[in-house]
C-alpha cells in the first residue's frame, strides 16, 4: 500500500479508486494510520470509526469489482463534527451526560456522503455543547491543537475537522458553522470552508427529539471542510437539496444562472473602521488582487448594517440562551459558565416585546444585505481582523472576550443575515496561514466558489502539513 495515499485530494483519491490503482480498503488504512500518527499530538479525532470505516470499504472495493455503481466518492474518508448524528453513536457534544444519546440513523448529510461512497473515519472534537466560544475545548476530549503554533487557538468550533483534514488525517469534513465556527478553524489551520445558505443544506441536529428555538433554527447551519477548493465544490454539488427530514431546505439548484460579468467584488479589509492585523490587511488585498487579476471589479465597501446586525443578532441569541441557561449551567464547565454569563452581560437578554422586535430587525439587516448584493455579488473581507489568539481568551474575562467578538464580527453579521460564505488561504505570514472569506448572495454558493477558486488559483493551497512544535519562520 502506498503510504502517502493521505496527502491526496479527495477528488484525486475518489478517481485512483475509480480507476482501480488502489482500493478504498487501502485508501482508509492510509487514513486510520495517519490518525494513529497524527492524533495523539493534536486531539482533532475523539472516536476513531475504524470497524465501520473497514465494513464500508470492503463493501465498496466487492461492488466495485462486480461492475456496479460506487459514487463519486467512492473510498474517500471524512471525519464528522461530534454534534451531527452518526448512526449507533452518541451525539454527546463533549459533555460525558450526554453519552447516553446514541443517534438511531445518520443526520441528512452524513447520510448523503455515505451514498456516494464516501466513508466516515473519525468523530471530531468541539467546545461542551460549542458554547465555549471560538477555542476548541472539550471538558470530556481537552484541547484541539493548532498545527501551525500549539500556543495559539485552532479556533472554533469546528476546530477539530479543521485540524484533522489540515493534517491529512481525512481530505474532507463534516461540520457546522455558527457565526465563523467553519471559516475561522478553516483560516486557522491553512483549508478552504463553506457556509452555507440558510436553507441551502438539509440537517437534523435535534437532541433527545427536542425541536430547537428560532435562533437555533435560523444561524447555524452543516458545511463542509475540504484542502482545495474544487473538493468543496463537489461536497457542495452533494449536499445541495430538499430532504424530509429538514423543512426548511430547499430544491434549490446546486448552481445559479451566469452573471454578466465583469462580477463586482466590494473589499472591506477592515469592516466597520474598528481595526485590523496587518497581516489580514494584507492577505484581504492579496485575495483582491487576484480576484482582479483573474477579471473581477474590485471595490472597497463599506459592510452594510454591520452594527445594526451585530447589536440584533448578539440580544437575540441571548434571549434564546438565557431562557435554558439554568439547566444547561450544571452540564458546563467554568470556562464555559463565564463565556456565556459574561455573553449575557455584555448582550442583555430582553423580554417579549423586544424579542419580537428583533425579529423585525433581522429582516431589515437582510433587506440591506440584499441591496448591496443586488450591486455587488461578493463581499471580500477578513474571517477574523487579528492573528490566531491564545486559547480561550473569549472566556477568561470580558476585554478578552470582547476582543474575540469584535474580531469575527464579519462572520457574525453574515450569519445573522443567513448568507453563505467561503473561507479560502491567501498564503502564509508571520509563519501562520493566513486567509479571507467571500460573501455572496444567498443560494448563490457557487459564486463565492468560483472567486475562492480564483483565488486559489493564483495563491495556492497550503496542506497538508505535520504538527509542529514551533512556529516556523
Amino acid at each position: 500500500m502506498d503510504s502517502d495515499i493521505w496527502q491526496l485530494s479527495a477528488s484525486a483519491l475518489a478517481a485512483a479508486v475509480a480507476r482501480g490503482e488502489f482500493g478504498a480498503a487501502e485508501a482508509v488504512e492510509s487514513h486510520l494510520e495517519r490518525i494513529d500518527a497524527v492524533n495523539p499530538r493534536v486531539n482533532a479525532v475523539t472516536t476513531v470509526m475504524a470497524d465501520r470505516a473497514r465494513a464500508a470499504a470492503k463493501d465498496i472495493d466487492a461492488r466495485r469489482t462486480a461492475g456496479e455503481p460506487v459514487g463519486p466518492l467512492a473510498g474517500v474518508p471524512f471525519t464528522v463534527k461530534d454534534n451531527i448524528h452518526v448512526e449507533g453513536m452518541a451525539t454527546h457534544q463533549g459533555i460525558p451526560e450526554l453519552k447516553v444519546l446514541v443517534a438511531a440513523e445518520d443526520a441528512p448529510p452524513v447520510r448523503r456522503l455515505c451514498a456516494a461512497g464516501a466513508i466516515p473515519v473519525g468523530r471530531t472534537n468541539m467546545p461542551d455543547m460549542g458554547m465555549r466560544g471560538m477555542h476548541t475545548r472539550s471538558g470530556t476530549h481537552g484541547d484541539t491543537v493548532n498545527l501551525w503554533d500549539p500556543a495559539l487557538t485552532p479556533g472554533g468550533t469546528s476546530g477539530g475537522d479543521a485540524v484533522a483534514v489540515a493534517s491529512g488525517m481525512a481530505p474532507l469534513a463534516l461540520a457546522n458553522d455558527w457565526e465563523g465556527s467553519i471559516r475561522i478553524p478553516a483560516v486557522f489551520s491553512g483549508i478552504t470552508g463553506l457556509r452555507p445558505s440558510y436553507g441551502r443544506y438539509a440537517s437534523d441536529n435535534r437532541l433527545m427529539g427536542r425541536e430547537p428555538g428560532l435562533g437555533t433554527q435560523l444561524f447555524p447551519v452543516d458545511g463542509p471542510m475540504a484542502r482545495s477548493v474544487a473538493d468543496l465544490r463537489i461536497l457542495h454539488e452533494l449536499l445541495s437539496g430538499a430532504d424530509p427530514r429538514d423543512p426548511r431546505a430547499v430544491p434549490a439548484p446546486a448552481a445559479g444562472p451566469p452573471l454578466p460579468g465583469p462580477i463586482r467584488v466590494g473589499v472591506a479589509a477592515d469592516p466597520g473602521g474598528l481595526g485590523v492585523d496587518p497581516l489580514v490587511r494584507a492577505a484581504v488585498e492579496a485575495a483582491a488582487g487576484a480576484l482582479e487579476d483573474a477579471g473581477y471589479q474590485v471595490e472597497e465597501v463599506e459592510v452594510p448594517a454591520l452594527e445594526e446586525g451585530l447589536r440584533a443578532y448578539a440580544r437575540l441569541m441571548m434571549t434564546e440562551y438565557s431562557l435554558g441557561w439554568e439547566a444547561l449551567k450544571p452540564l458546563m464547565p467554568e470556562d464555559g459558565h463565564r463565556f456565556l454569563e459574561m455573553s449575557m452581560e455584555r448582550n442583555p437578554p430582553v423580554g417579549l416585546a423586544d424579542y419580537v422586535k428583533l425579529t423585525g430587525e433581522r429582516m431589515g439587516v437582510q433587506r440591506a444585505w440584499a441591496a448591496f448584493l443586488d450591486r455587488c455579488p461578493l463581499l471580500l473581507g477578513p474571517v477574523f481582523t487579528e492573528q490566531p489568539v491564545e486559547p480561550g481568551l473569549e472566556s477568561r474575562d470580558a476585554a478578552g472576550l470582547e476582543r474575540v467578538m469584535t474580531a469575527m464580527r464579519l462572520c457574525s453579521v453574515s450569519t445573522f443575515a443567513g448568507l453563505p460564505a467561503v473561507a479560502v488561504p491567501t498564503g502564509t505570514a508571520g509563519g501562520l496561514p493566513q486567509g479571507v472569506q467571500l460573501i455572496g448572495r444567498p443560494f448563490r454558493e457557487d459564486l463565492c466558489l468560483d472567486a475562492a477558486h480564483a483565488v486559489e488559483e493564483r495563491l495556492g493551497t497550503l496542506t497538508p502539513v505535520d504538527p509542529r512544535r514551533n512556529r516556523s519562520n
